[in-house]
């Protein structure tokens, strides 16, 4: 079948190295597999993460046409009553090339959506890629964060985001990545087809070691405002001296995530490690620590973990909605969190543990799964 699909990305999906892009990177690749024609549109920070020439060449294999519209940011885009992170992605142009044609197009989050009700899309398949609640998200990224004028915007975002969810009414279908996030949208546009795909991600099957690790890993991206309020709160809450190593791992370790390990013996920081090194710590490690303080959408370190590594330990937050929770431990509190290490510690991870986790990874969270999937929501 000859088969086309425009994707619109809130950014370049290649190098596939954090939680968004992954899932649009390890999507296009599929859809590319399966004889899909991808026509690839994102929006280019300016500042691009890696050379933006060699990262097209990336996706140029994967893509018929790959199409940059820079963002529009700066005063002028955050004054406006519509949410930054839409706003700032407005383009005259992206909707005059969605209109050469009148093949479906995937909108990959709601950053992406301020041409979903143009009136020149009227009667196209348009289908939205849910990837969090966003008014959600960002009311919890403002409580997390510390400095007052980054606060300030992210509750403006989250205050904006809220009303203009309802551009979603537009949309043909809705593809949500947790159970949780399925039932609110299903509950706010009723009559509307919501249905709960998975992220797609890197892994085809569970690597982990069986045996013993030596240290507890915590990872994440760690200049984001939630993930080291998560970090901080493990060094400062949870970790004691009697506990064995704790390793934090990640991009961009703020500063004063590194002065709350420096005060532990036990507590070591690994500043922005290669694709090769993480992969190696979440192997390596005997528990991989997650905690969250928002259950919006679906943390793919919780996926990559249970792929790879051994035992996880997380707080309840980390799992609402993903249907993880049986393969995980849980804690509540900085004691019972303790408690668990010390447990797991006496435990070997055993090639049933393995299989145990294969049996329902490879059904649930399997990319060939969810990609059939995506194709019948698409294509019918």
């Amino acid at each position: 079948m000859n088969r086309h699909l425009h994707i619109v990305s809130f950014d370049l999906p290649y190098p596939p190295d954090y939680g968004g892009v992954i899932d649009v990177y390890y999507k296009i690749r599929f859809l590319a597999e399966a004889g899909v024609n991808v026509h690839l549109h994102y929006f280019s920070y300016g500042e691009a993460r890696c050379d933006e020439a060699s990262c097209r060449t990336g996706l140029e294999r994967y893509c018929g046409t790959v199409q940059a519209y820079p963002r529009k940011t700066g005063w002028t885009s955050f004054l406006s009553m519509k949410p930054y992170i839409v706003y700032s992605r407005r383009s005259d142009e992206l909707v005059r090339n969605l209109c050469m044609d009148d093949h479906p197009v995937l909108f990959e989050g709601l950053h992406t959506c301020y041409s979903l009700g143009d009136p020149r899309l009227k009667g196209r398949r348009l289908i939205y890629r849910e990837s969090n609640i966003e008014h959600e998200y960002y009311r919890h990224l403002a409580n997390a964060e510390k400095a007052w004028a980054r606060k300030v915007f992210f509750l403006s975002e989250s205050l904006k985001l809220r009303p203009f969810e309802k551009v979603l009414g537009a949309s043909s279908g809705m593809l949500a990545v947790s159970l949780t996030d399925t039932e609110y949208l299903q509950k706010r546009f009723p009559g509307k087809e919501v249905q709960f795909i998975p992220s797609f991600h890197r892994d085809n099957d569970v690597v982990s070691l069986p045996g013993k690790g030596e240290y507890v890993l915590y990872q994440g991206n760690l200049s984001v405002p939630e993930n080291v309020a998560a970090a901080r709160y493990i060094v400062e809450k949870i970790w004691t001296i009697n506990l064995p190593e704790l390793v934090i791992a990640g991009k961009n370790p703020s500063e004063s995530l590194i002065r709350s390990a420096a005060a532990h013996a036990n507590v070591r920081i690994i500043a922005n490690p290669d694709e090769d090194l993480m992969f190696q710590l979440i192997r390596e490690a005997h528990v991989n620590l997650m905690l969250t303080f928002q259950p919006t959408g679906l943390k793919l370190k919780l996926l990559n973990a249970h792929f790879n590594g051994r035992f996880c330990l997380v707080n309840g937050e980390m799992t609402a909605g993903t249907g993880l929770g049986s393969l995980c431990t849980v804690g509540t509190t900085p004691d019972s969190f303790r408690e668990q290490i010390v447990r797991l510690f006496s435990l070997t991870f055993s090639e049933q543990d393995a299989e145990h986790r294969r049996e329902i990874l490879l059904g649930r969270f399997s990319n060939q799964r969810n990609g059939e999937l995506l194709l019948k929501a698409i294509y019918g």
